[in-house]
């Protein structure tokens, strides 16, 4: 990249940011208050048909404050890292709260609940990776496809590399960060022509850019689902037993968590479809142990959203952190697809891959 990335300063720069706020908040006379903020930078190309499409250099930050007035809610946010700009996103936060309707569940988590252990997840490996470096792993990966017999165009081949840095902190004195980063190589070809024409890709995506398929792997992929798809045969009415590709299955756990997220199991009438008791995944899934409780559905933490809310009763309050860890660890699980057989798809995903440029 054409700009050096320091993790460590700008984690400094984003804890000291979040604290100024906190400190502003309680000034301007904020019960309660909570910040978020992040700043990543990163490298992105695209190429087609053996040429440079694409070259992306990018770099945001952001800092969003939420405080509570009473039961009252506010929040705003800024792009600008200026001390000037903190303070009027502070003040803007707390004018919105004091003419917002009162909210008996607003406010923060219990001081007792916050997080008191921040383990290293390992997330962060930085990837030193220029842009002649990333426009030649592209294209090998695309040419790798394009030599398959039968693919008959592009669409391109990307990569991208992301590092950033996020902070989260609130009056109850909790502070806490994290550094990560995420690469990706994908790949989108073409086969047959005129009606029979059908296209699809691959892609790899990694926290270590060592953990990365090949190029050549992600470019071969692409060409034999892609290849896969033509002359597909369309069934008989019927039930058939469905078979997830390890990607789609991936993303069983992530509706699943978002379905019961805190603000869905008050915000959605439909919520009570998922009744007490019930399983939700068949017998032998990791996800299988999992069972529709009143208690989880209601204390699963959502992004912006305080849980559980001040008017819910002890006994749930208590359930809160083994709930959520144990969740965690069970979707954790379930991201490690188990060894799957081949099969040929009639009808394969049509989610398009990372950084999909047509």
């Amino acid at each position: 990249m054409s700009q050096a990335f320091d993790a460590a300063e700008q984690q400094s720069r984003l804890e000291e940011r979040a604290s100024r706020a906190l400190a502003l908040a309680a000034e301007l006379g904020a019960d309660a208050c909570e910040v978020g903020a992040s700043v990543d930078q990163g490298i992105g190309v695209g190429v087609r048909l053996g040429e440079t499409e694409s070259v992306e250099l990018s770099r945001d930050q952001g800092i969003a404050v939420t405080v509570y007035v009473g039961q009252r809610k506010g929040n705003a946010s800024s792009s600008d890292a200026s001390d000037a700009s903190l303070r009027a996103v502070v003040e803007k936060a707390i004018a919105i709260a004091r003419h917002t309707g009162e909210d008996p569940a607003a406010g923060l988590a219990e001081a007792a609940l916050m997080a008191t252990e921040l383990p290293d997840l390992d997330l962060h490996h930085p990837w030193a990776l220029d842009t002649d470096a990333a426009i030649e792993l592209a294209l090998r990966c695309e040419q790798a496809g394009r030599e398959r017999a039968g693919i008959t165009n592009s669409e391109g081949a990307s990569l991208s590399s992301t590092e950033a840095v996020t902070v989260y902190a609130n009056s109850h004195g909790f502070l806490g960060s994290r550094r990560g980063t995420r690469h990706s190589l994908s790949c989108l070809l073409i086969a047959g022509s005129g009606e029979r024409m059908q296209r699809d890709h691959d892609f790899t995506t990694a926290r270590r850019a060592s953990d990365l398929a090949s190029p050549e792997q992600v470019g071969i992929s692409a060409a034999e689902r892609t290849l896969r798809r033509l002359d597909a045969r369309r069934p008989r009415t019927g039930r058939f037993p469905v078979l997830f590709a390890p990607e789609m299955a991936r993303g069983l756990v992530g509706n699943l968590l978002n379905s019961i997220a805190g603000g869905r199991s008050t915000a959605s009438p439909r919520s009570s479809a998922i009744s007490s008791g019930r399983r939700c995944f068949p017998s032998g899934s990791p996800l299988a142990s999992i069972r529709a409780s009143a208690a989880a559905w209601r204390v699963l933490p959502s992004m912006g959203t305080a849980w559980p809310p001040a008017t819910t009763s002890s006994s749930i309050r208590a359930a809160w952190p083994a709930t959520c860890c144990r969740l965690t660890a069970l979707a954790a699980s379930a991201l490690i697809p188990p060894a799957m057989p081949a099969a040929r798809a009639t009808c394969a995903s049509r989610r398009r891959p990372p950084n999909w440029r047509r």
